[in-house]
């Protein structure tokens, strides 16, 4: 089944094969998928989990800069900040030189939901990862960096 072009740029379109893309999507989205369901052993919604593994990457943060990174608008993130904080797994500090803003920071809590959740979607991926042979596994270890690389690229 022919799968519609992806853009009106022929360049891209003589490089890319429709076959690849469309494999690749599905293949990424039914993985994340997979591995977004290992996460149900708590009660956060995926906004509040991001937003907690952003912290625990980055380190400690305004509202505001924890915002941009989550790609949503400032009230959103407050709101996101307060349940958080309700459940006890942020806190909030004055910020040292801006007395308008407060830097949202982890609770041990969170640092162990986190750690938590991250073993338990290892725990899934490492038994799947087990039942394909030595060259599978190989090439898998190749293409991650390039699927990593191909997820922090922004958009143009």
């Amino acid at each position: 089944m022919p799968v519609a072009k992806l853009t009106a740029d022929p360049a891209v379109e003589s490089t890319v094969d429709d076959e690849l893309v469309a494999g690749l999507r599905m293949g990424v989205m039914r993985l994340a998928r997979r591995l977004r369901h290992q996460r149900s052993g708590n009660d956060l919604t995926l906004t509040q989990l991001s937003a907690l593994g952003t912290l625990h990457r980055h380190g400690a943060q305004t509202i505001g800069e924890l915002a941009n990174a989550e790609n949503v608008k400032p009230p959103s993130m407050t709101r996101t900040v307060n349940c958080l904080e309700e459940a006890g797994l942020v806190t909030r500090q004055a910020h040292a030189s801006d007395g308008r803003q407060v830097v949202v920071g982890l609770t041990e809590q969170a640092e162990a939901v986190l750690l938590s959740d991250r073993r338990r979607r290892d725990a899934w991926l490492a038994r799947h990862l087990a039942e394909l042979t030595t060259a599978e596994r190989e090439l898998l270890r190749r293409v991650a960096p390039l699927l990593d690389r191909m997820a922090q690229e922004t958009a143009p």
